[in-house]
């Protein structure tokens, strides 16, 4: 009978397969085999890591695998140890490597080591080899450069706009999750483009996804994104960068910013290819009927966990509760919540206390209407 610890290896061989990593026994090792290559048990000088992660035949990282149940809070020191450990045999792409995990399979935290202040955090998954190894050649690591924000352009902003966007910067340079509260009329969605636009812009994000809870809402932001002037160059924002208003269930791979209700981003998550055509004009409470029984998100390779950067949820008194909280959850990405009525919900989630995570059910596994 298999241990517990086995039995969370086998878990963890299906999300790193699922992520592109082709996992491979150390005695049957080819590293040439696909792009990514997780090996098992390799000999270090400071110990033996439970998974090396290599990409074009360089070690790029470590996977330590604990049983379901064992706390990972810690355990990233364990990690930690082995990435300065690699032999003299061993090609890396740096020394020591640069990223480490911690799973059981139900629970998985990651650690980037090239950040300036480098912090475990909950992922839902694992990276795909070429997004490690496109972080790996970065300039500046996406916390670097978040920290390092030119100076704002006051013009046409409001006091309460200045205050909310320098507040937001700070935060987002010490920690992953940030909630805005602005009173209605105060103009939150052009706060909201000013600062999608210095993030992506000036730090150094990819994509930002920006949900709303309405169909009519995404066609009210899209209309903000168009009539953006950029106060650097004068350029409208979406002369400068792609901006699709998602209205179907195909992404834009191009778009730097993506504007959808957080219904369609549940649906596309569960790999829906023709979902309800109202699906955008319901609110999130009237949407949840669509989904009779809440089906766990799992882990879809079309849409990895790093799809997007940074994300942005509009009128988040709403929209963090029970299945909608699944996505939020699924992407590694900044998460910024607006509203002008925060709640008890909202404050705990965008702040959660030292240790809180993201735990999956067996398999990684999300399960259906989880309270806050």
């Amino acid at each position: 009978m298999p241990t517990p610890e086995e039995l969370a290896r086998q878990t963890i061989d299906r999300l790193l397969e699922a992520a592109g990593w082709q996992v491979q026994d150390k005695r049957r090792a080819n590293l040439a085999a696909q792009r990514g290559v997780a090996l098992r048990e390799l000999s270090f000088d400071t110990g033996e890591p439970d998974y090396t992660l290599f990409v074009d035949g360089r070690a790029i990282g470590v996977v330590e695998a604990k049983p379901e149940g064992h706390s990972l809070i810690g355990v990233e020191t364990q990690s930690a140890r082995y990435l300065g450990g690699p032999t003299s045999d061993i090609r890396t792409w740096a020394a020591p490597l640069p990223f480490s995990y911690e799973s059981t399979g139900v629970e998985t935290r990651f650690t980037n080591h090239l950040d300036p202040l480098p912090r475990s955090r909950a992922t839902f998954a694992f990276h795909r080899p070429e997004t490690l190894l496109a972080w790996f050649k970065l300039p500046k690591q996406l916390a670097q450069s978040l920290g390092e924000m030119p100076t704002l352009i006051e013009d046409k902003l409001w006091p309460p706009q200045i205050t909310a966007i320098h507040n937001l910067e700070r935060s987002l340079a010490a920690g992953p999750r940030a909630l805005i509260q602005m009173a209605t009329g105060s103009g939150k969605t052009f706060t909201a483009v000013n600062f999608v636009y210095r993030q992506i812009k000036y730090g150094g994000a990819r994509r930002v996804l920006f949900l709303v809870d309405r169909g009519n809402l995404g066609e009210q932001t899209m209309n903000a994104f168009q009539q953006f002037v950029s106060p650097v160059n004068q350029h409208k924002f979406t002369e400068e960068y792609i901006v699709q208003h998602l209205t179907s269930n195909v992404l834009d791979t191009s778009a730097r910013v993506v504007i959808a209700t957080i219904q369609r981003l549940y649906s596309m998550l569960r790999g829906e290819q023709a979902p309800a055509p109202d699906l955008d004009e319901r609110s999130v409470a009237s949407a949840e009927s669509l989904f009779a029984e809440p089906v766990p998100v799992e882990y879809n390779p079309a849409f990895p966990i790093e799809t997007f950067d940074v994300i942005i949820t509009d009128e988040c008194h709403r929209s963090i509760y029970n299945l909608w909280r699944q996505v939020l959850e699924y992407f590694d990405a900044r998460l910024i919540g607006l509203t002008a009525t925060p709640s008890k919900q909202n404050a705990r989630f965008l702040q959660p206390e030292p240790g809180d995570g993201v735990r999956l059910p067996p398999g990684g596994r999300r399960r259906g209407q989880r309270q806050l």
